[in-house]
């Protein structure tokens, strides 16, 4: 695919292939974000597993301490007095039949998707249309839950969900450009601690295989696996 002006002139500002610690990279990602609007940094990890194999799937949520900088659209799934507690804490659409049929036919104007366990027989029919899309209920996400509240809170607040895909490789926001420097750094070690934790007792060899950190319309700038503890001079700072 054929690259712009202002991208192909950032590559040429940076070694592409040299690793960088964590706050290198997010300086450079930062200065090199010049686009009309303040673009999204994204996190991609390529881990060190087999995606194909059920025991070696990566999937959760982590909260991000300094937030998404994102007006964050969550739908919920919930009748009687948790459809209202979802309202209460802020949820953008909330319903049963009519949100599933509304899903049906085409609606899709919500970022996460959350459901009390009682109507996941009915949410688990609309699979074909959310789960391509990444919006699909999960428990191991926290959006199968009776406590809708809560998780309305905890997503509209900053948690981000993660998952593998095909190929080994993890793609979370962590920001926005605009953000400072020391935020995106300690949202970017926060999901990186996550995925650590959440390593695979059937991962063998090097699981933090490659980490690139990118914004909307920037090239990616490739961060070192071995050094992603902070220095004693950004402990000090």
């Amino acid at each position: 695919m054929a690259k712009g002006k202002r991208f192909t002139d950032a590559t040429k500002r940076y070694d592409r292939d040299h690793l960088h610690s964590v706050p290198e990279a997010v300086n450079l990602v930062k200065a090199m974000a010049s686009a009309g609007f303040d673009e999204t940094v994204e996190l991609a990890v390529r881990l060190g597993v087999d995606p194909r194999k059920a025991d070696q799937m990566v999937r959760g949520t982590v909260a991000l301490p300094a937030g998404t900088g994102k007006d964050v659209r969550v739908a919920v799934f919930a009748t009687g007095p948790a459809a209202e507690a979802a309202r209460q804490a802020g949820a953008d659409i909330v319903g049963a039949d009519d949100l599933a049929a509304a899903v049906e036919g085409g609606m899709l104007d919500f970022d996460v998707a959350i459901a009390t366990p009682d109507l996941m027989p009915m949410v688990g029919r609309l699979g074909r249309v959310l789960g391509p899309r990444g919006l699909m209920p999960n428990p191991k996400t926290g959006t199968v839950t009776p406590d809708v509240a809560r998780a309305v809170a905890e997503f509209k607040g900053g948690k981000v969900e993660y998952r593998t895909d095909r190929y080994g490789n993890v793609h979370v926001p962590v920001g926005k450009a605009s953000f400072p420097a020391e935020d995106l750094v300690t949202n970017v070690r926060a999901v990186l601690e996550e995925l650590q934790r959440a390593k695979p007792a059937a991962s063998k060899g090097r699981y933090l295989r490659r980490i690139t950190l990118a914004s909307t319309m920037g090239p990616g700038v490739k961060a070192d696996p071995t050094r992603l503890k902070p220095t004693e001079d950004e402990s000090a700072a």
